[in-house]
């Protein structure tokens, strides 16, 4: 098949502005989170020009922008109101993913002020729960929650799609939640993250990925999916890919750059080209929905507007 040369949305990277101080995890010096490593090489501001610096050449029309973890201490919707008032060229930001606390007593409150964005197209919730105190990023198993399944109702209301931040133990569970709530669209990022690297813990993602695919209402983005290996090299670049695609189809697997979170581990550039390399057998039509149309789908994005746009 032809190589993918047409356009592309990026269903995932993060804009912030550390000058705020309204992200603890990058400006704190004992902040962070212990399961990404040395992180300094994020501790500056990420804005519209530094995305299209990194973009450049890749014929990104549309991104969808995801909360980056705001200090949970202060009110998520001060973040969509950066995102509403930050410079958006070139369908940058076109739509946001952004953050409320769904077990929290004024849920149904902060989804309504939330969704009352009509760039909102969803919310996203870091449920990464692991045997390993290290790499947890929540302090109770989330997806099991009363509280928190209760609270998610709310997002079904208003048409909102919920994104999750997880780990390959979790995906039994994932499945279950989804089957649970059927009419709910969700969507994992980061390749269901197989950070466990022996035979065990891919053979464990791996499990997981089909356990996840039997919901139709899960997608999968594979945002940052050189992450979890050094060796990136095209052949294990495709063990991580390829099992994705093959689990879920192309109808649901996005493309997400996660930057700048993923310039530690691949240029914007590099991302968009293996990918293209590694998708090349699959058709015309699949690999555009992979890089385009399923985006424009889950997201509700019009980019038709955009297509002789100028990128900055």
């Amino acid at each position: 098949m032809a190589r993918y040369d047409g356009p592309i949305v990026d269903a995932h990277h993060h804009l912030w502005d550390l000058d705020l101080k309204r992200h603890p995890w990058l400006t704190d010096a004992a902040s962070g989170i212990g399961a990404l490593g040395d992180i300094s090489y994020m501790r500056k501001n990420y804005l519209a020009p530094d995305y299209w610096a990194d973009a450049a050449g890749q014929n990104v029309v549309a991104t969808v922008c995801i909360e980056a973890l705001w200090d949970r201490a202060r009110d998520p919707v001060e973040e969509t109101l950066w995102f509403e008032a930050a410079e958006k060229p070139g369908g940058l930001a076109t739509r946001y993913v952004v953050y409320a606390k769904l077990d929290a007593d004024d849920a149904e409150r902060m989804v309504e002020r939330q969704a009352e964005f009509p760039a909102v197209a969803g919310l996203r919730e870091t449920v990464r729960w692991h045997p390993d105190p290290k790499k947890r990023w929540t302090d109770k198993p989330l997806l099991t929650d009363p509280d928190w399944r209760r609270g998610l109702k709310l997002l079904e209301r208003h048409g909102l799609l919920l994104e999750l931040l997880m780990n390959p133990y979790q995906s039994e569970d994932v499945a279950k939640l989804a089957f649970d709530f059927p009419d709910q669209v969700f969507v994992v990022d980061h390749c269901a993250s197989p950070v466990d690297r022996d035979a065990e813990g891919l053979a464990r993602w791996r499990a997981g990925l089909a356990a996840m695919a039997k919901a139709p209402n899960i997608a999968i983005k594979l945002s940052n999916y050189g992450a979890y290996d050094p060796d990136r090299s095209l052949d294990n670049l495709k063990a991580t890919v390829l099992p994705i695609v093959e689990a879920f189809g192309p109808s649901r697997t996005l493309f997400g750059s996660d930057y700048p979170v993923a310039r530690r581990s691949m240029s914007f550039a590099d991302i968009c080209e293996r990918l293209k390399d590694m998708l090349e057998p699959f058709s015309a039509d699949e690999q555009r929905a992979i890089f385009h149309d399923n985006a424009v789908r889950y997201y509700r994005i019009d980019t038709t507007s955009r297509q002789n746009e100028v990128q900055p």
